[in-house]
């Protein structure tokens, strides 16, 4: 069976735009018609409302100049109004050539919005459209709340479609003005208007008031409409449109019946442009673009995706540009160490995994975020632990006031001996090592002289989970680095201290 073709017309920089707090700037809009038309390969985009601004006519004119050039002029479509005119002039100067005529799609907006009879909006819709034709501009309609239309009045819808279908316009655009739709309507609805006009071609317009948006677009879809409008990252007023990525992937991988020309590997790179250009950020857990959708947390899906790949569905991520990545936390099992040691390019064996593993799930506990930048110093860490451990920190109690010295009490164990003693310092490290000082000044031992203290995060790192402390000590003429690591900066120069300790007591 020939696959029947669905237009995607991406109305971002037009319906998108109407997220709070957005608005593009001309470079913006003209970058991002190019990447969508050329490198997504939507087959039409939305850009703008007749009218708005002089800034919203520049843009306009920057991009239709660009389309002209590239040969996509009839792929840039403008909001237009019934306006006496006002529209099509504002076009004119704009040099598109394809308008999305608003116009109303309920009998309740047209009674008491524009307080007219279906005869006077159709006469006034009439003439504009034949007005816009005598100057080479072709139309498509937008039905504003035509869900609540075929829910409350569907004759005046009917009635409306069969004017409609008198008249020189190329779509018909069914929007869910108001996202109230549910999957099972919108299949309903939809169906009924292809059958009783196959002539026309309609396209949906979802919104996600109910977080339904794909499940509708995918249901509009197999009721037999022609074309979808999708935003990218679902942006747009409210709860946002129908978003890009995720209903592209639904079509897809669900009804193969049917084909689209969007370039899959793109979505994310576009994904990511819009987010940098609007400041709307993706959630972490939106599908497809979001950053930890193709990211492994628990150990037993990383076990099992190294054995015939069991934890992995059709959301392959290199499908959009993406790669499958293996969190470290508290959930994390050898097998997710493993994926990221392989790519970092190290090999352990079993027990220094072990050790590594036991290491990161301490870090877990904390709710800290391991990345894998911060491995390679969680291994050298563990695995130059090796010194035997005469001495310990059993406990400590730091304390910072303002107006006063930092305090601190420390208790080690030496050998099974406990000892304990208090001291203040100019900072918390430093009542530490006063602290400790004290300790081995009753002992009648000397400690190394602290030469050198460096302090840093592991560079690649995008989390806080790792503090690393380099402490440079200087004992009878020698010098040596101990290492400490830890979320809090205080207490990775404490471990590196603790290990200094352990090395002059060896």
């Amino acid at each position: 069976m020939e696959k029947r073709t669905i237009e995607i017309m991406d109305t971002t920089l037009r319906d998108g735009e109407q997220t709070s707090g957005v608005s593009f700037s001309i470079a913006e809009k003209l970058t991002l018609s190019q990447l969508l038309l050329e490198e997504l390969k939507v087959d039409r985009i939305e850009i703008a409302s007749a009218r708005v601004s002089e800034g919203e006519l520049q843009s306009v004119k920057e991009v239709s100049q660009w389309a002209k050039d590239k040969g996509h002029q009839e792929k840039i479509e403008i909001l237009t109004f019934v306006d006496g005119g006002s529209s099509i002039d504002w076009m004119l100067q704009t040099g598109t050539k394809v308008q999305n005529l608003l116009t109303k799609g309920s009998l309740n907006h047209l009674k008491h919005q524009l307080k007219k009879t279906p005869d006077q909006h159709f006469k006034a819709i009439e003439t504009h459209v034949s007005d816009a034709h005598k100057e080479g501009i072709n139309t498509n309609v937008y039905l504003e709340d035509w869900s609540n239309g075929m829910r409350n009045s569907s004759d005046y819808v009917k009635e409306y479609l069969s004017f409609l279908s008198t008249q020189p316009i190329k779509r018909v655009l069914l929007p869910d003005t108001l996202g109230v739709m549910t999957y099972y309507e919108t299949f309903s609805f939809v169906s009924e208007v292809v059958q009783n006009f196959p002539n026309l071609h309609f396209d949906f317009h979802g919104h996600n008031d109910y977080d339904l948006s794909v499940a509708n677009a995918m249901e509009a879809v197999r009721a037999g409409c022609h074309g979808l409008h999708l935003t990218v990252n679902g942006m747009g007023e409210r709860a946002g449109n129908t978003p890009m990525a995720s209903t592209v992937a639904t079509l897809k991988d669900f009804l193969p019946e049917v084909e689209i020309n969007i370039n899959e590997s793109s979505l994310y790179k576009v994904s990511k442009l819009v987010a940098t250009f609007t400041g709307f950020r993706i959630p972490a857990n939106k599908p497809i673009v979001g950053q930890n959708v193709f990211t492994q947390t628990a150990g037993i899906h990383a076990d099992g995706d190294k054995k015939k790949n069991l934890y992995f569905n059709d959301l392959l991520p290199e499908r959009f540009g993406r790669t499958r990545e293996y969190a470290l936390g508290k959930t994390s099992g050898k097998a997710n160490i493993q994926k990221n040691l392989q790519k970092l390019g190290l090999t352990l064996n079993d027990e220094e995994v072990k050790k590594v593993t036991q290491r990161i799930i301490e870090l877990g506990d904390k709710k800290e975020i391991v990345t894998t930048e911060d491995l390679p110093y969680i291994i050298s860490d563990v695995l130059n632990s090796n010194t035997e451990q005469k001495v310990k920190v059993n406990s400590y109690v730091l304390t910072h006031a303002k107006g006063l010295k930092p305090n601190t009490v420390v208790s080690l164990d030496m050998e099974g001996e406990i000892l304990e003693e208090i001291a203040a310092g100019d900072g918390q490290f430093d009542a530490f090592m006063n602290a400790i000082k004290k300790i081995y000044k009753k002992k009648k031992m000397i400690l190394p002289q602290l030469t050198d203290y460096a302090v840093r995060i592991p560079p690649g790192s995008n989390s806080d989970a790792l503090c690393e402390t380099l402490i440079t000590w200087k004992n009878g003429g020698k010098e040596f680095i101990t290492r400490g690591l830890d979320s809090d900066q205080t207490v990775s120069a404490i471990k590196a201290t603790e290990k200094m300790l352990n090395i002059i007591s060896s």
